[in-house]
């Protein structure tokens, strides 16, 4: 998958990009219950990319899922997704691009860059869900488990019960193969996805800026 979507873009579908970054802003530091922003949501027509040095994440899961949604012309789109979930996690150095291409009036495309964690406080998030479509990392796990099925995640052996499970009102077989582990530490990350919600989102040091032309994290 491409997160380049080519064809004509009005200023009303820049304003569809746009604005949910703003409100995003503006809600940092709002604590809301895991699992109120189950992503039951019509996903966007874009991909985007996350980059970060480190994300460390607990109890975390893995399982498969369908992003649905409209691409930029307005028509019916679905995409398969690899669902990642943890229940809190730090990251360190992140950035979010996306590119919103081909604007009138000679713009061209133009994208939308946010940074946060770049200096000595992390990123900090629980109840996280990232939708990816691709994942290139080193990644280290403690306490492995792989092959459950995707709806018994929580379930651990002597009754112990995990925090962690498939997202609400998500497209996700609870019979699917999916795989869990208690801690995960990922480095040199390069992520493109569809979508990304979070109970709590702490983004220290924001940075939000539009650049002409394509200037992604990667």
């Amino acid at each position: 998958m491409s997160s380049q979507v080519r064809g004509g873009t009005r200023w009303k579908r820049f304003a569809v990009v746009m604005v949910p970054s703003v409100i995003a802003t503006a809600a940092v530091g709002v604590g809301l219950a895991q699992g109120a922003l189950a992503a039951s949501f019509s996903v966007s027509g874009q991909e985007f990319k996350v980059s970060a040095d480190e994300l460390v994440g607990h109890d975390f899961v893995q399982y498969g899922s369908v992003a649905v949604g409209k691409d930029l012309k307005g028509k019916d789109q679905a995409a398969p997704v690899a669902v990642s979930g943890f229940h809190d996690a730090t990251i360190t150095n992140m950035c979010q691009s996306v590119v919103t291409p081909d604007l009138p009036f000679g713009l061209g495309n133009v994208t939308l860059q946010l940074r946060a964690g770049t200096g000595k406080e992390k990123v900090y998030a629980e109840g996280l869900y990232l939708d990816v479509s691709q994942l290139d990392t080193d990644a280290e796990f403690k306490q492995m488990d792989i092959g459950v099925a995707a709806g018994s995640l929580t379930d651990y052996p002597g009754g112990v019960k995990g925090t962690t499970g498939i997202q609400p009102n998500t497209q996700a077989n609870p019979n699917g193969f999916a795989q869990r582990s208690k801690e995960a530490k990922l480095t040199n990350v390069r992520q493109q996805a569809w979508a990304t919600t979070a109970g709590t989102f702490k983004l220290p040091g924001l940075s939000l800026r539009l650049h002409k032309g394509v200037k992604e994290c990667y």
